[in-house]
């Protein structure tokens, strides 16, 4: 699986990817602090690659992609031109797009921008609200100023102090691997995000899946907020799961995603 490089001309920044597969394209879109990695690590590969071309990109900042330590460079409209960058690149018009946290944020700002470029969208763990003091709900109060001037480390211990159960060591490793100016650059941009305005979203004609863990305390009443605004939206909560663990719970997550594929 070879990595290529699509670059956004908003920019110049390169994101990288990789195709495998065969059958109608399906972006998988990762979220924050981790990489295209986490969909072979967690089997979302292995599990779709018959039925669907998998572009998987690793969103900037993150993964084997340009790493810009400016805030401004990772402003919404610009992540969302990376997406249609490697679409362009790889020649599809349209394709389905499953995207969690992070990257179900950005397939909800696609899904407005170029609804003309989703097939379906499918959101997990994902937000419209204004994003100001998110990361300290999902993480730990004062994250960004603890991994801005205390390190990686640092932040990955007080984390999992403030876990119902500790961090996986695969995910641990994941954040480990950051380039922790470029991340802390992603995450200071993304607390100024305004969220993505409820007119837009009750006008969405793209047929829209949303799944959330039980027990992710931060998201499940947005993602439930999602589906009252998003019409004919379909809205699965699995049980046992926080904000951290759904989205490697490949099986149960699949159960809800390969029949909205399937039936579209």
């Amino acid at each position: 699986m070879v990595t290529q490089k699509a670059v956004n001309p908003a920019d110049g920044v390169g994101i990288a990817y990789r195709v495998l597969g065969d059958g109608p394209p399906l972006v998988l879109a990762h979220g924050t602090a981790l990489s295209s990695a986490i969909w072979r690590a967690f089997g979302y590969v292995a599990a779709l690659r018959e039925q669907f071309t998998l572009i998987l990109p690793d969103m900037r900042g993150h993964g084997r992609s340009d790493k810009p330590h400016e805030p401004a460079s990772y402003a919404m409209d610009l992540v969302v031109g990376d997406i249609l960058a490697v679409l362009d690149e790889v020649g599809h018009e349209r394709a389905h797009y499953l995207g969690y946290s992070f990257g179900a944020r950005v397939g909800l700002s696609l899904a407005v921008a170029a609804p003309h470029r989703l097939r379906t969208l499918t959101a997990g763990g994902g937000s419209s609200r204004p994003q100001a003091g998110s990361f300290d709900k999902l993480f730990f109060p004062g994250c960004i100023d603890v991994l801005d001037h205390e390190g990686m480390t640092a932040f990955l211990d007080r984390w999992n102090a403030h876990r119902p159960w500790p961090l996986d060591p695969a995910t641990r490793a994941a954040f480990a691997a950051n380039d922790t100016r470029a991340l802390v650059a992603y995450l200071r941009r993304s607390e100024q995000e305004p969220g993505i305005p409820d007119d837009a979203l009750g006008s969405l004609t793209v047929p829209t899946q949303l799944f959330v863990g039980a027990e992710d305390r931060p998201r499940l009443s947005d993602t439930e907020r999602l589906g009252a605004l998003i019409p004919d939206s379909r809205l699965a909560v699995i049980d046992g799961f926080d904000h951290a663990t759904t989205v490697a719970a490949a099986p149960e997550v699949l159960a809800v995603v390969r029949p909205f594929l399937e039936a579209h």
